[in-house]
């Protein structure tokens, strides 16, 4: 890695962080709000839905108007302020004793997000520059803090403590904010020209189309399969959190490492074939015969997320004409309207076909859009293969015009290595500690004798509370990074890397 990349790096780095601490509490709020509106407000199904929509359309609305202050403001201040107003939500959630303050903390929440994720994502993308592998680094940070996040909430929510859960989702939104503030000063756009909003929606709309097709598809087949675990196989609200668990940890591991193949095979086959396995995997399933297979099939679709965000989010970058703020606002109003349309449009089909019948739906519409694809990207007119990076040029006569060769792909240190398999094995140590002090450890269950080995092992525990399932899962995805790891080490070692 050059110096400017180090350096680069660097400067992202607070960022990512808190792009992942915001973004465990916004996918724990999405996945428990319903249930605590429910359980503890005693709201109604057309008011639960109300109370979500508010959030979601003040979100929708708000994203054009936060890209043009991302563009005319410095960008992570924008979305420190986004931060703060949806710690407050949350907070707003914790301390509700009626739906009229938990209708306060949507309104709250819905401006927060538009202004924190717009003028993230645009700060994220002026690293580009330095960092053409930056949005699957902002991918790969989002899915760490979305599957510690659901285990915090998860072992929180014992006893139903919704309160403490929304408490502590708001603390880390909070230090997220501090975070962002703590980052240099960088005002975003004073010193170019910047693009008018009808200017960058008209080069994006091809790919905003599918765009938003496709999210409309991914979240209405998640909201249905939710239902689904719920009401097809009676599981409770701790054993459908761990069938998607292992999704949200592909989401950690393999954004990095898919950006390789996008720049062997390119954005347009990447897409297309991400699109085609998420209409494979719709169809699988429609005939999924228990929650294990569905979990199994759900971490694939999650490799195909993790192929695919961050291709769309450089094309949007990139076809943004140095309005980062205004690109990123569009594109994520288009992913916002699939997030609208998708259950409104999947419960239609799953009134009329049923369960299978809305994935085979579903799995249609996925091959229309990857069909849509390549033209798609032909129209909004960037390059199939990411550029080559131009952080290592220096001034150069004008006479030499020979083109840098692509830089090398990093590969980690031995000491990196070693240093971030340390931070894990501290957050893991961290987390079996606070699973045994609620008596809710696997460990300390098999170690005590509460099990045999056999019963630990083949998943009879005997009826223990799903916090004794998700501490076993957790030991079980810690020693296969383990072996991954250390395996990497000990080739280093021989190789005398």
């Amino acid at each position: 890695m050059s110096p400017a990349q180090a350096a680069g790096h660097r400067r992202s780095s607070r960022v990512l962080a808190a792009a992942g601490l915001a973004r465990g509490p916004a996918e724990v709020l999405d996945f428990l709000l319903p249930l605590w509106a429910g359980a503890a407000m005693g709201a109604t199904a057309g008011q639960v839905g109300a109370l979500a929509a508010t959030e979601a359309l003040l979100s929708l609305l708000g994203r054009p108007a936060a890209g043009v202050l991302a563009d005319r403001f410095d960008r992570a201040r924008v979305a420190a302020v986004g931060a703060i107003l949806f710690g407050l939500s949350l907070f707003g959630y914790a301390l509700a004793n009626n739906l009229g303050v938990a209708f306060g903390a949507a309104v709250c929440g819905g401006i927060g997000g538009a202004l924190f994720w717009v003028a993230l994502r645009a700060r994220v993308g002026e690293h580009l520059r330095d960092d053409a592998a930056i949005f699957s680094r902002l991918l790969s940070a989002e899915g760490t803090g979305i599957w510690i996040g659901f285990l915090i909430a998860l072992t929180l929510l014992d006893n139903d403590r919704y309160q403490l859960v929304f408490a502590t989702a708001g603390v880390a939104c909070l230090l997220a904010a501090v975070l962002l503030l703590s980052t240099p000063t960088q005002i975003g756009g004073r010193s170019r020209v910047q693009a008018d909003l009808r200017q960058v929606t008209r080069r994006l709309r091809p790919l905003l189309v599918v765009v938003a097709v496709t999210a409309t598809v991914e979240f209405g087949v998640s909201l249905l399969l939710l239902l689904h675990l719920q009401r097809g196989f009676g599981l409770t609200v701790g054993q459908i959190a761990l069938v998607f668990l292992p999704g949200f940890v592909i989401l950690t591991a393999l954004p990095l490492r898919l950006y390789a193949v996008v720049r062997r095979v390119g954005r347009a086959a990447t897409l297309t074939s991400s699109l085609v396995a998420s209409a494979i995997v719709a169809v699988g399933l429609a005939f999924a015969a228990n929650p294990v297979v569905i979990g199994a099939l759900w971490a694939v679709s999650a490799a195909c997320l993790a192929a695919a965000i961050p291709v769309e989010q450089t094309v949007a970058a990139e076809a943004s004409d140095g309005s980062l703020g205004r690109g990123m606002g569009i594109y994520q109003s288009a992913t916002l309207l699939g997030a609208v349309l998708g259950p409104l449009s999947a419960g239609a089909l799953y009134q009329s076909g049923g369960w299978r019948g809305a994935c085979v739906g579903a799995a249609v519409v996925l091959v229309a859009g990857a069909a849509l694809v390549p033209a798609a990207l032909r129209r909004v007119g960037v390059p199939d293969r990411p550029p080559p990076q131009s952080a290592d040029l220096v001034a150069t006569p004008a006479a030499e015009t020979v083109p840098p060769a692509p830089p090398p792909q990093r590969r980690r240190s031995p000491a990196e290595l070693r240093r971030r398999w340390t931070v894990r094995a501290a957050v893991f140590i961290a987390g079996q500690v606070a699973f045994a002090a609620l008596g809710h450890s696997w460990l300390a269950a098999v170690a005590s004798g509460r099990f045999t080995l056999w019963e630990a092992v083949n998943g009879d525990l005997g009826g223990a509370p799903w916090q004794m399932g998700a501490s076993r899962i957790w030991l079980i995805i810690f020693l296969v990074d383990s072996i991954w790891t250390w395996t990497r080490l000990l080739r280093h070692r021989r190789s005398g890397a």
